[in-house]
């Protein structure tokens, strides 16, 4: 049976969510923020949930009924875009003219888009960024008031450094963060809000690891600024950004919508894993995986972590308890959803995902890739039947 999900307002596509989730006390050392204002508008639909018969193994696998894609054409419901470069962010911004979701997505090679189902690609901004190692245009996140200013910020590696930088429909980018160390390898950065008013931002090792564990370098760490790039307040050191440190090539970022938990998804020399972001510390690998699949991105639902990987099909899920504890072994799911090498990953609400797909850089792209689709989960603590 298929069924589809109403988002209850725009505002639940910006925060991540309207699920309930069970009361946790908050981190000690962040800082609780003003009630932000919910951003207005029209009611997003997202497409139907693709249920698979009894029995079968891929959850959310598109019916076998669905057409392959011709050229840029792809009949898969959950399609908005396609024919993207490598898809390195994605960012929901409310809701199109017919009712479906809008958002912003970024390309590796230095292009932030506006993005709508069967409409044409909007460049909102082409920056210039260095792609020779690891690096690019590879993180984005949205302002906390978006409705009111319209303001995304990416992360790029440049000539001399890496950098956050903000920007204004038909204005030029504006650096907010800068000398985030640059080297040989280990230069990627991820963004993400913590629901509460700043930016997280998730910086690799430059390809030094003791560049990593220097409080005084921006590298390998976890930082947490405000919209103009300075620390925000309630960080575990007064005055400075850095949340946690030692990190070397960070995949994703992903907050819980009540922002009680926070996950960055590391690849590391020996694994690829990922750490429960505490303030002041990293924390403990709460889950890793030998074979080094490519982690990236990540959603943290309320009964569970999914995480894309950009060098198998499909998405991990690891199930957890209330208090963020994995209770089982990851499980592979989608992995023949049609939509292959997932990178970039943002949770809309409790039933479902925005997601970038990664199959240029490497995977086996079909026709209409790279795309940005929406994955609704089954059994999604937001979802409802019809």
């Amino acid at each position: 049976m298929v069924r589809s999900v109403v988002l209850l307002t725009a505002a639940c596509l910006l925060a991540g969510g309207c699920a309930s989730f069970p009361d946790e006390p908050a981190p000690t050392s962040w800082s609780a923020q003003p009630q932000l204002t919910p951003q207005a508008g029209p009611k997003p639909e997202l497409p139907g949930e693709f249920r698979p018969a009894p029995g079968e193994q891929n959850k959310g696998q598109p019916p076998q009924s669905v057409p392959p894609p011709q050229g840029c054409k792809d009949f898969n419901p959950g399609v908005i875009a396609t024919c993207l470069s490598t898809v390195t962010g994605v960012a929901p911004i409310g809701a199109d003219a017919q009712g479906g979701v809008a958002a912003y997505a970024t390309e590796r090679g230095g292009r932030l888009l506006k993005v709508t189902k069967d409409v044409d690609p909007v460049v909102i901004a082409q920056i210039e960024t260095d792609t020779s190692s690891d690096g690019g245009l590879t993180g984005l996140t949205l302002s906390a008031t978006f409705a009111e200013d319209q303001l995304a910020y990416v992360y790029v590696t440049t000539a001399t450094d890496n950098r956050v930088l903000r920007i204004a429909p038909g204005d030029t980018p504006k650096p907010i963060l800068t000398g985030i160390p640059k080297g040989p390898t280990g230069n990627r950065g991820v963004l993400a809000s913590d629901r509460k008013g700043s930016l997280l931002v998730a910086t690799g090792d430059a390809g030094n690891p003791a560049l990593a564990a220097d409080p005084n370098s921006l590298a390998g760490k976890v930082l947490r600024i405000d919209g103009s790039g300075k620390p925000a307040q309630g960080n575990p050191t007064a005055g400075s950004a850095v949340v946690s440190s030692g990190l070397r090539l960070p995949g994703g970022l992903c907050v819980s919508a009540d922002g009680q938990k926070t996950w960055v998804t590391d690849w590391t020399a020996s694994a690829d894993v990922v750490y429960r972001v505490t303030p002041g510390k990293l924390g403990e690998v709460a889950w890793n995986w030998p074979d080094k699949p490519g982690v990236m991105g990540c959603a943290s639902y309320s009964d569970n972590l999914t995480v894309a990987t950009s060098k198998t099909p499909g998405l991990q899920t690891l199930s957890m308890n209330a208090a963020g504890a994995f209770t089982g072994k990851p499980e592979l799911i989608m992995q023949e959803n049609g939509y292959g090498r997932i990178g970039p990953v943002e949770m809309l609400n409790d039933s479902a995902s925005l997601v970038g797909t990664v199959n240029k850089a490497g995977g086996q792209p079909v026709s209409s890739d790279d795309r940005v689709a929406i994955i609704v989960r089954e059994g999604g603590g937001g979802g409802g039947k019809d």
